[in-house]
């Protein structure tokens, strides 16, 4: 019996048994003819590709260095991936927290919300995985665990990626962080692209080796998993130190918010999400086609918008609004004021670091900078019961004003977190681990 599962003929019957049940159940928002390339493809690599591998001669040597350059195509994406979200793991958790929330909505699984709860440590652990498994690969360390391991990786972000793509859940993945926004199909068509060259390894595994002697591979390896867990926690416990948001320090907020001449308003269409009363399934319906007559098989779930069309050339920041607390607009002046100002941002004060110690360095800068005129104001998202306790909890003086949460975690990965500002350029920023005393900032800072 084990001889017949690690046979070839085995693996026809199972690869072939896999395509054709993935094929029958096509979704209908993808083509059958392009799944049906896609999975002639890997079914070919599977179980043709390890003759070619094996092969003597020209063509063994030319599959030789062709499984040689994917192995440092995938290692090397891997890394680089990993890194990218390394540097940035508290917005990495944000999007897993997004992924979490729609498949608890969509599923009614309230288990997802255990695992939004420590989204932070997965997010760590994605991302300390993606580069020890490239790293792994590269060296040639552990070949077959590593070749399994990087297939489970990439087949579990291909679900995700092509679930956001079909169902226009999550408008962006986090692949890469901000350091480039893919689209959901931009997304699932990378992961596919990683699955088939995955497959190519696995079929010329055999000249996949280690490059040096045993006690240097264990050397790197440690180096590189030192580094891999230790650089997301600092990043998390600091900033992160490639900052490639649009509130970076340096980027002007008005400039960001400009519209281009070519810009052009997203297309987005208005439609209803039923329930199948007998599959219970979830569908949405254009507001020509959705069934309100038929309520012996559907109900009515939640009205839905959906992005026909994404924008044009759309600025970076589109989303920027303060508002004080009677609901009045206060960004042109923010934006606009000509001296140093000071932001801290609390996107939610029910989280945000809650120390004595802390607490009183913000008041006492908060003292010092509006004692010379400078403007301090808190940002947050959170509600006026939320505000009002916040400042008879810390005998907080400060103004508080109000922005979109999503805005604010964007703006800084720290809550509390301190921006410097002047006429709507981020000056410097702070993490409250590093929270600077007015002293030192004014003397490094504000010249």
């Amino acid at each position: 019996m084990k001889s017949f599962l690690s046979s070839k003929l085995f693996r026809v019957f199972w690869s072939g048994g896999l395509a054709i049940l993935l094929y029958i159940n096509c979704p209908p928002c993808f083509s059958k003819s392009t799944l049906g390339s896609l999975l002639i493809t890997l079914f070919v690599i599977v179980n043709v590709f390890p003759y070619v591998a094996a092969a003597k001669g020209k063509i063994g040597a030319t599959y030789y260095w062709f499984t040689q350059f994917v192995r440092i195509f995938v290692g090397g994406l891997f890394i680089f991936s990993g890194f990218i979200k390394a540097n940035d793991p508290l917005g990495f958790s944000y999007k897993l927290e997004e992924y979490f929330e729609v498949f608890k909505n969509d599923t009614g699984m309230v288990f997802f919300e255990y695992f939004a709860h420590i989204s932070l440590p997965l997010a760590i652990i994605i991302c300390a995985s993606e580069i020890i498994l490239g790293i792994m690969l590269l060296l040639g360390m552990k070949r077959d665990l590593t070749l399994w391991l990087l297939l489970a990786q990439i087949v579990f972000f291909t679900f995700l990626t092509f679930y956001s793509a079909c169902y226009n859940k999550v408008t962006h993945c986090g692949c890469f962080g901000d350091f480039l926004k893919l689209k959901p199909w931009e997304s699932f068509w990378k992961d596919v692209i990683l699955m088939i060259a995955i497959a190519i390894l696995f079929s010329g595994r055999e000249n996949i080796k280690p490059f040096t002697s045993p006690m240097v591979l264990s050397a790197l390896f440690l180096l590189a998993l030192i580094f891999s867990i230790g650089f997301p926690i600092y990043a998390y416990r600091n900033l992160p130190p490639l900052d490639f948001r649009a509130y970076a320090p340096g980027m002007n907020i008005k400039e960001n918010m400009k519209r281009d001449t070519s810009y052009r308003d997203p297309v987005i269409e208005t439609g209803f999400i039923y329930e199948n009363l007998k599959t219970k399934e979830k569908k949405h319906f254009d507001l020509k086609n959705y069934p309100w007559q038929d309520t012996l098989n559907w109900k009515w779930f939640a009205t839905d918008n959906v992005v026909v069309k994404d924008a044009v050339n759309a600025p970076k920041i589109t989303d920027f609004t303060v508002n004080n607390l009677e609901g009045s607009s206060i960004s042109d002046s923010l934006l606009n004021n000509k001296n140093y100002s000071f932001w801290l941002v609390m996107y939610d004060l029910r989280k945000t670091e809650d120390d004595e110690t802390l607490m009183a360095q913000i008041k006492d800068f908060y003292k010092l900078a509006t004692g010379e005129k400078y403007q301090f104001i808190a940002l947050t998202a959170s509600g006026p019961k939320e505000i009002d306790e916040f400042k008879h909890k810390h005998n907080a003086l400060f103004d508080f004003a109000t922005v979109d949460g999503i805005v604010l975690k964007t703006m800084i990965r720290s809550n509390p977190g301190l921006m410097l500002m002047k006429n709507g350029t981020v000056i410097q920023n702070w993490h409250h681990n590093n929270f600077p005393s007015f002293t030192d900032v004014k003397q490094k800072f504000m010249k």
